[in-house]
C-alpha cells in the first residue's frame, strides 16, 4: 500500500515552522531542508522545501509564497491520554500568536488548525446513557480547551 504524507504550504517560514513543531512533539526531527543555490531559484540559502517527522508521521513542507493559507477545512488531531497531555499541547501550540477556538480546536502561530482531544472525551460522548452523553457533548461545546474534569462532572450530573 502506498504511504500518504501530508504536504503543507507555507509562505516563507517552513524552517521556523519545522523547528517549532519538532520542538513540541516527541520523537520528532527535521529530515531535510532543500535550499536555493546561487543558480536559484530565489535567494541563495532560502529554504524551498523540506521534510520533517512529528512523532513518526512524516510531513512535507514547501515555501510557496502567500498564494494559499491554512483554514479549518484541514486540521490535525492530537489524541491525548490525560489532562496533562491536553494542557501540554494546548499551551505550546497556542503560544506566541496561536489562537484558541472552541471544542478543543486551535490555530498555531502559523495558522495551522489542530484538535487537542483527550481520549476520555470519546468515552464520555459515547456513553450508552444518552443523557450522560448529551451532557458531556453540551459541556464540550462550551469549552475552548477540553477539561476532562468538567466533562466528567457534567456527565455525572445528567
Amino acid at each position: 500500500m502506498p504511504s500518504i504524507t501530508p504536504s503543507l504550504w507555507f509562505d516563507d517560514n517552513l524552517e521556523q515552522a519545522a523547528e517549532f513543531y519538532t520542538s513540541v512533539f516527541p520523537n520528532s526531527k527535521i529530515e531535510n531542508l532543500a535550499r536555493a543555490t546561487e543558480a536559484g531559484p530565489g535567494e541563495p540559502g532560502a529554504v524551498l522545501f523540506g521534510t520533517f517527522v512529528l512523532d513518526g508521521t512524516r510531513f512535507i513542507g514547501i515555501n510557496g509564497g502567500p498564494v494559499f493559507s491554512f483554514d479549518e477545512a484541514v486540521s490535525f488531531t492530537v489524541h491525548c491520554k490525560d489532562q496533562e497531555e491536553v494542557d501540554y499541547y494546548w499551551d505550546r501550540l497556542t503560544a506566541d500568536g496561536g489562537e484558541e477556538s472552541q471544542c478543543g480546536w486551535l490555530k498555531d502561530r502559523f495558522g495551522l488548525s489542530w484538535q487537542i482531544v483527550p481520549d476520555r472525551l470519546y468515552e464520555l460522548v459515547g456513553d450508552p446513557d444518552p443523557a450522560r452523553a448529551a451532557a458531556a457533548t453540551q459541556a464540550m461545546h462550551g469549552m475552548r480547551k477540553i477539561v476532562i474534569a468538567d466533562l466528567e462532572k457534567a456527565a455525572a450530573n445528567a
